[in-house]
């Protein structure tokens, strides 16, 4: 088994620690780029949305090294993303790429049974221990936690620091060592002195830097590629940003959605403009927006594929947040077709004008 899985964020550390814990070989995909994107756009239908097409560009450029068999997040809900699994398939036989797929679906979709049986057809492939599987697994955890707590933190002292361009240096390397790492255990020891390392970065106090949310659909807020690097721009433009959605954020979520305990801050946060979950994380959009206003961020920034229908009702809702909160937000839409240049003109504008307020809101009190 030489197994994959489709880029989104740091997930591919998470990976990596799992199959190395495992000692089953995998196959990471090129960092997503142009040329992913290229051939995912070749060959998905044209009225998909954009993570479908990167991530079929991943699936070709990693059964080019030598993969045949696939790890993906499955999805019973109303989003499109419910049916990928099945389109993506399809797609693959048509092109006579023979390719096993293990899709992990939430057990109230599919039974505990049937969860643990494609579970169990992973690591079926590893002579390790069930204690020596269990570790591999709950090291991976740790890691993705570890490493979203240190991107989370970049991202938001970068508004703050001393020396520009710090918090983007220590993340940058640190994602570069994490992926030299073949060890779990020493993968894990080099993002606990990372966090040490961010945690003690020199900022000044001193500063109000312009804070903003990152919102929307979960893979284009996740995947850098996908949003042009937006929060790359923000940190190099000392902004301070917050994105609750991350990939361990993902897994609590999910653990905790047959308790109904998942992510009740979101759901308080949304009950008065969207109580309902209708699909994709349209309601997390709308309960994000309302706690960045409470927790006093300057404005929001709204990221979702062309087409995406839960972010589309989201996108519908969100004006009448704005004017009810005073609080600004922009919705950038993404696909093969968006150009950096008109891209980074709206998000420095959007900076300008929150800079504007909060300069006229300080010369006011």
């Amino acid at each position: 088994m030489k197994i994959t899985a489709p880029h989104l964020g740091n997930v591919y550390l998470a990976a990596k620690a799992l199959f190395d814990g495992l000692e089953i070989e995998y196959i990471m995909p090129p960092f997503n780029n142009k040329e992913a994107l290229e051939i995912g756009s070749l060959h998905s239908p044209e009225e998909m949305c954009l993570p479908f097409k990167i991530m079929i560009g991943n699936y070709i450029q990693a059964i080019e090294k030598g993969a045949n068999t696939v790890l993906i997040p499955g999805s019973c809900g109303p989003c499109r993303f419910g049916e990928y699994c099945e389109l993506q398939i399809n797609l693959l036989n048509k092109l006579e790429y023979n390719l096993d797929f293990i899709i992990i679906d939430a057990p109230k979709d599919i039974g505990i049974k049937e969860l643990y049986n494609r579970i169990n057809k992973l690591s079926s492939k590893s002579n390790k221990s069930k204690y020596q599987k269990l570790k591999a697994l709950t090291d991976a955890i740790k890691v993705v936690n570890l490493i979203d707590e240190i991107e989370s933190k970049a991202h938001y002292l970068a508004g703050y620091e001393k020396i520009k361009g710090e918090c983007k240096r220590i993340l940058n390397s640190c994602k570069r060592e994490a992926l030299k790492c073949n060890d779990p255990k020493e993968m894990i020891k080099l993002l606990e002195d990372y966090k040490n390392n961010i945690n003690n970065i020199e900022i000044d106090k001193s500063k109000n830097p312009i804070k903003i949310a990152i919102i929307g659909e979960i893979y284009t807020v996740i995947e850098p590629f996908s949003n042009l690097f937006i929060e790359d721009k923000l940190m190099d433009y000392g902004v301070s940003t917050k994105r609750r959605l991350t990939p361990s954020w993902w897994v609590k979520d999910m653990a905790l959605v047959p308790t109904k305990l998942n992510s009740l801050d979101i759901k308080k946060g949304a009950k008065e403009y969207l109580h309902l979950g209708i699909g994709g994380h349209a309601r997390e959009c709308v309960g994000e927006t309302v706690l960045a206003h409470e927790e006093g961020l300057d404005g929001a920034i709204q990221i979702f594929p062309m087409g995406c229908m839960p972010e589309i009702v989201s996108k519908a809702i969100l004006p009448t947040i704005s004017k009810d909160k005073d609080f600004p937000i922009m919705s950038l839409v993404v696909d093969e077709m968006t150009g950096e240049a008109g891209f980074v003109t709206r998000i420095e504008a959007f900076v300008d004008l929150l800079e504007r307020r909060k300069k006229d809101a300080l010369s006011w009190s």
